[in-house]
């Protein structure tokens, strides 16, 4: 991990980002989305023979099996069965919220004309679950949740099978609180879970096999071969976003611990606490602070060894920052706002004295994390908002996953003769007219 002055960030630009998909990758999904596309399930079934841990015979899962996990987590680890459910309330509820953020209208524009909005759920949504070194359980309750407050008539969950054919059970305990914390209050028939993962698990849901559905949008993350199969099939199937590796900013002046004598070093502890957290997903994740001194950098760089000398994950967080953990030293906040909104986090922490203050000019992030309390683990986990992000600061121009991935805005328009909607027709056929498109033109007219 590297300290930088804020005027050295711009030779830094060209390491903003995790590792890319290369040619090699997108070869290789190229090849298998080819393959599903025309031998279908026998296809899915030789990938997952060779990527997966095992290739089950019947790739959907019984009706019972998420509450049979979930009963049996109930058993063996009721303290985690109890903070699913918490999470599941509050992503519940925050998702209720949202989808009352979109609404039908229709309004007369000029007299006789009537424009209008409505919004519509897909019919069909799958939700990726990654399995891999880290399964990733919260994000079946982030994925599911939204879709089903969003009013998906089916729900497709996919995780890749261990040996004995079947995802994790955690995972599949999750779908079941996922489906019961959900807007609707009641687990709904078209939940349905299939034992995939990978490359081949995006494409047979994009394309559809023998007994794999094709769905209308694909969420959730995903490794680079999940991610590069989403990007290729786009257009074909609607995706949430193209993920890259995680990464967080925490901006930080070590006043928002206190005014005690430690407060700075208990700053620098926390900042560290939070850049490892990042840290510790992949050897490519990013863990970035932009800090208001020297002092406070180096503090924040001792804090961090200190907490690696007994960190489980420690080999994976000190790869991960020796590729690209970055201090950047900013001289103002005018320079720290402009570095935060060229990195364009995918977590961005305001760990600063009057963090409010920050909040207007900031504007490239996935998720703003307010104030020392405001812990990013809570965006992760149990807060409510969701914790699929934009990466790769594609935050520029998109915002996180949420109810608004599974609906579509569609427009109306009415009509009843009069004035205003003969002149409308005139300016139509006029504009027609003006590019060349003639019957356009007639169609105006014959209303005329």
């Amino acid at each position: 991990m590297q300290i930088i002055d804020g005027d050295e960030f711009s030779s830094w630009r060209e390491n903003l980002s995790g590792k890319s998909s290369d040619a090699e990758v997108s070869a290789a999904v190229e090849k298998i989305i080819a393959a599903v596309q025309t031998e279908g399930d026998k296809a899915v079934r030789r990938f997952a023979a060779q990527f997966d841990k095992s290739s089950p015979e019947q790739f959907e899962l019984n009706a019972d099996a998420a509450r049979t996990a979930w009963d049996s987590l109930v058993k063996s680890d009721p303290g985690l069965a109890n903070a699913l459910k918490l999470a599941a309330d509050h992503i519940a509820r925050f998702s209720k919220e949202q989808k009352a953020q979109f609404k039908n209208f229709e309004f007369e524009i000029e007299p006789g004309i009537f424009t209008g909005q409505r919004i519509i759920p897909v019919q069909k949504a799958a939700i990726y679950a990654p399995g891999g070194r880290f399964p990733l359980i919260s994000s079946v309750l982030m994925g599911i949740i939204p879709a089903l407050t969003a009013g998906v008539e089916e729900v497709i969950l996919t995780s890749p099978p261990l040996e004995d054919g079947l995802p994790d059970r955690r995972i599949l305990a999750a779908a079941h609180i996922a489906a019961q914390g959900s807007a609707q209050g009641t687990a709904p028939k078209g939940l349905r879970i299939f034992a995939l993962g990978g490359a081949q698990a995006i494409a047979a849901l994009a394309l559809g096999t023998e007994t794999v559905p094709r769905v209308d949008v694909i969420a959730g993350p995903g490794n680079k071969y999940v991610a590069a199969a989403k990007r290729l099939l786009f257009g074909r199937v609607g995706i949430d976003f193209i993920a890259g590796p995680t990464d967080v900013l925490i901006i930080a002046d070590g006043n928002c611990a206190g005014d005690s004598a430690g407060s700075a070093a208990k700053a620098a502890d926390i900042i560290a606490a939070d850049m490892l957290a990042q840290a510790e997903h992949d050897p490519d994740a990013r863990a970035r602070a932009l800090v208001n001194s020297r002092e406070l950098a180096e503090l924040v760089a001792a804090a961090v060894e200190k907490r690696l000398a007994n960190l489980p994950t420690a080999e994976t967080a000190r790869a991960s920052l020796a590729r690209g953990g970055l201090i950047i030293i900013y001289k103002n906040k005018a320079e720290a706002v402009r570095i935060a909104n060229t990195i364009a986090p995918e977590h961005l922490e305001l760990q600063t004295a009057s963090a409010e203050d920050w909040i207007g000019e900031l504007k490239n992030y996935g998720s703003l994390f307010i104030g020392n309390e405001a812990a990013e683990v809570l965006g992760d986990y149990s807060a409510g908002i969701n914790h699929t992000l934009p990466t790769n600061a594609s935050a520029r121009f998109t915002g996180g996953l949420g109810v608004r991935h599974f609906l579509k805005t569609v427009t109306t328009l009415r009509c009843v003769p009069g004035a205003a909607y003969k002149t409308a027709l005139d300016a139509a056929e006029k504009i027609a007219l003006a590019e060349g498109l003639a019957a356009h033109a007639e169609s105006a007219r014959s209303r005329s």
